[in-house]
């Protein structure tokens, strides 16, 4: 039930901030292909609930090859593909972690729409900080 209020509330505040952005995709895994790179972001849930985290990364254009060989191409390609030195969590400080937690702002009904809208700034900032560094050198994952 809380994973339903917390979708849907990422779905109603950040989504079509990243729609805007030029990102493409499904709920939780977008992309968008600028010609030179691909921007990712993903967001991955607490298996026991109550937050979430936003991974973002740089998938050169013709997509990443993981450390077994598997090619994954540029319209597959999601930000866990890439090894975690590729990517960054948002909010995460000095390769930290970071959580979005809705759990713990009490009972309050808006808590899941004050958790989406805490996503926004970093969108604006570290994501696009992040982004604009462009895909390290090689396109394996490891």
């Amino acid at each position: 039930m809380e994973r339903e209020k917390i979708d849907a509330a990422l779905k109603e505040h950040v989504v079509p901030v990243l729609r805007s952005m030029g990102f493409k995709g499904s709920f939780p895994h977008f992309r968008r292909n600028t010609g030179q790179q691909i921007d990712l972001l993903t967001f991955q849930f607490d298996k026991h609930g109550g937050g979430f985290v936003i991974e973002v990364a740089v998938s050169p254009t013709e997509g990443v090859t993981l450390h077994w060989g598997e090619q994954i191409p540029a319209a597959k390609v999601v930000a866990t593909h890439l090894h975690p030195t590729k990517r960054i969590r948002l909010g995460a400080a000095m390769e930290g972690d970071h959580w979005f937690r809705y759990d713990n702002k009490g009972t309050r009904t808006t808590r899941f729409e004050d958790t989406a809208r805490e996503v926004l700034p970093y969108l604006s900032a570290e994501a696009t900080d992040h982004w604009a560094k462009g895909p390290l050198c090689d396109n394996s994952t490891s």
